[in-house]
């Protein structure tokens, strides 16, 4: 069986997640610990970072090089279009995600969770004392501002992200205007990349990731809430229902001792 050495919440994971459920592959999901739990996937694989994907005694990492294997060694239900010009826009596209959606979502994630106290507090897990969710809420959002300017992700790249972001999903919901999917009738890994990568900006009603179900249907205010994307959303909120297989149990707790297999009817 394949293995999916994963974070639950990581963008590209999703990604991944998405092309294997997209194709009906049977696959297990493993999360791994950050820290220790990275330094184990190095020795298996010789990297730290996720997703890596196991199949067999091959280990393939990075999210779109997973993508292109699996249309190598599982062609049934390709995600890549055929014409040279499609399979062009596709790629190019995908690679727009991953540097467009990805990087700039996270820092519009990080101002969205100094600036609102609320949506910060709603990450964490469910059983979190109250009194850990006072202090997490009452830190000052200038404070953090001025922590995050240290690593790029203050105020001033943060709207800039922001801005951004915006006109990117004008350009999506102009593109899905007159089409289901992004390059016509049927969904490529542009779609599967661009939908996986947007759980940042808002994450999916449904039970299809381990998040706090206050964050499910929610997202950076903004641009989750902002009717003039609701097209986007809709689109990919449809993706989901289509092609993305829900946990299938009531549990979601994953971990490398106990991994998570979905089943593919």
């Amino acid at each position: 069986m394949l293995e999916l050495y994963q974070f639950e919440i990581s963008q590209y994971c999703e990604k991944v997640r998405f092309i294997l459920d997209y194709k009906g592959l049977e696959y297990r999901k493993v999360e791994v610990t950050p820290g220790m739990g990275q330094w184990d996937l190095f020795q298996k694989s010789g990297q730290r970072q996720v997703p890596v994907l196991k199949d067999g005694d091959t280990y393939i990492p990075d999210s779109t090089e997973i993508a292109l294997y699996l249309e190598r060694k599982y062609p049934e239900k390709p995600i890549l279009p055929t014409t040279p010009k499609k399979k062009g826009f596709c790629l190019a596209l995908e690679e727009w995600a991953d540097e467009s959606i990805a990087t700039k979502g996270r820092k519009a994630l990080i101002g969205a969770l100094n600036k609102n106290q609320n949506f910060r507090t709603s990450f964490l897990p469910n059983n979190t004392p109250d009194v850990v969710k006072t202090l997490v809420g009452a830190v000052p959002g200038n404070v953090l501002d001025i922590l995050g300017s240290g690593v790029g992700m203050g105020g001033d790249a943060v709207k800039a992200a922001e801005a951004s972001l915006k006109q990117d999903l004008e350009a999506l919901c102009l593109m899905l205007s007159d089409s289901p999917y992004l390059l016509g009738d049927t969904p490529t890994l542009a779609d599967f990349a661009v939908a996986g990568l947007s759980i940042i900006l808002k994450y999916p009603t449904g039970n299809y990731l381990d998040v706090p179900a206050q964050l499910k249907g929610n997202g950076i205010p903004g641009l989750a809430d902002n009717p003039a994307y609701e097209r986007f959303f809709t689109w990919r909120d449809r993706l989901y229902a289509d092609y993305r297989q829900p946990l299938s149990s009531g549990t979601t707790d994953f971990s490398q001792d106990t991994p998570h297999s979905i089943n593919i009817d």
